[in-house]
């Protein structure tokens, strides 16, 4: 499977419109197996999209089936926006729908009335509506105030107070039935994205300090190596971002939410503590000191200079082994683990490392320039130890 699409890789290179639509055709394929494999991000947003459909049609049968309206347009089309992906947000964003239809509907009965002409009547109301579309009280909703006044104008119904009514009426009906439809049918709960980013953030921490202790060790870095590993730095700054925005889904969608409906359809029922957000956020940190230390020393315009030696390979295993540490605690949050062996092993070979570092600092003669860089280097080394490896709690055993 490698080699067919390494082949069609090559044969879609330089052909820009073809490889954009094979390469979506890709990640499509890529989702859609997501979706079938378990639970996640992909599952999710079928299940919405699945909801939503399902709720605009549960309307169109009430207003329009059971109830025999002829014009039972508002219900679903409102039903099926209000399917959000917390029931927070639904319930929020339904009641400023729901004030943004009743000003469209009673702004464009009125526009109607004055004008007695359907034309007359949007060139009058339309740019009043999208003026108050901009209203933040009406939030992301405002829209709907003028695609309702379109809607009321372009029926063609007479205007009165209960044609006016009417239309109000079908929009709750329609707000009431995707409220409950995405609160009562397994409603969105996002705490699995608060775990998995960290998880995330976790490994990709790992994997870039594997990357910089290789190009130690190998000796064949350089400023472009140096730029590369500030670039993949910067890329755990935005999950990080990814991972706050995490959390304030996570709290969102905790709220409105029945427990007992969260235990029946085997949602998480906890997630990590907010003190791990912080924790990670100064290793993210501290990894972003580092590779920036780094690259100065390769900068040819500035004075610090790289260690070099036996102790510079000493440094690249003890990066090696925190990344050991980063993959650790992925699995960690991800529900597997090393075994306390292993993590005992790893801890003992870093005091090791980290014993001899400190006799190379104050034994290895290399120039106060690099001895400063060396220094600094351990320093961060010792920072990012202290937050992946953190000391037993000498009180917990009192």
């Amino acid at each position: 499977m490698t080699a067919v699409i390494r082949t069609a890789r090559e044969g879609l290179r330089g052909r820009r419109p073809v490889a954009a639509v094979w390469w979506e055709a890709c990640a499509v394929g890529r989702s859609v197996r997501a979706a079938w494999r378990g639970p996640g991000r992909e599952r999710d947003l079928v299940v919405q999209s699945l909801k939503a459909a399902g709720a605009a049609l549960l309307a169109w049968a009430v207003a329009g089936v059971w109830l025999g309206d002829p014009m039972a347009l508002m219900a679903p089309w409102v039903a099926l926006v209000l399917v959000q992906a917390t029931v927070y947000s639904s319930v929020r964003q339904a009641g400023e729908q729901f004030a943004a239809i009743c000003a469209g509907a009673v702004i464009a009965s009125a526009a109607q009335a004055i004008t007695d002409d359907r034309t007359g009547a949007l060139a009058l109301c339309l740019p009043v509506l999208m003026l108050m579309a901009n209203w933040s009280r009406f939030g992301r909703q405002g829209i709907y105030a003028a695609t309702t006044a379109v809607f009321v104008l372009a029926s063609g119904t007479a205007v009165s107070a209960a044609a006016v009514g009417h239309r109000v009426g079908q929009a709750a009906l329609g707000a009431a039935i995707g409220v409950a439809v995405n609160a009562l049918v397994l409603p969105p709960i996002h705490l699995r994205d608060v775990r998995e980013n960290l998880a995330a953030l976790a490994r990709e921490s790992g994997d870039l300090l594997h990357t910089v202790a290789t190009g130690l060790r190998e000796g064949d870095w350089d400023a472009q190596s140096a730029a590369g590993w500030s670039s993949d730095a910067a890329r755990l700054g935005r999950r990080l971002d990814a991972l706050y925005a995490a959390r304030s889904w996570s709290r969102e969608s905790l709220r409105l939410t029945s427990g007992p409906l969260r235990r029946l359809q085997g949602a998480p029922t906890a997630v990590p503590p907010e003190d791990e957000d912080q924790r990670w956020s100064r290793v993210t940190g501290n990894v972003t000191a580092l590779t920036r230390t780094l690259a100065v020393t390769v900068d040819e315009h500035r004075t610090p200079k790289a260690p070099e030696g036996p102790v510079l390979d000493l440094y690249a295993r003890l990066l090696a082994l925190i990344g050991d540490a980063c993959h650790a605690e992925a699995d960690r949050l991800l529900g597997s683990s090393a075994g306390p062996r292993r993590e005992a092993e790893t801890e003992t070979t870093m005091d090791e490392l980290h014993r001899r570092l400190q006799e190379g600092l104050r034994e290895q003669g290399q120039g106060a320039a690099r001895t400063a860089v060396l220094g600094t280097l351990v320093l961060q080394a010792e920072n990012l130890w202290a937050e992946i490896v953190p000391e037993p709690d000498e009180s917990a055993g009192q």
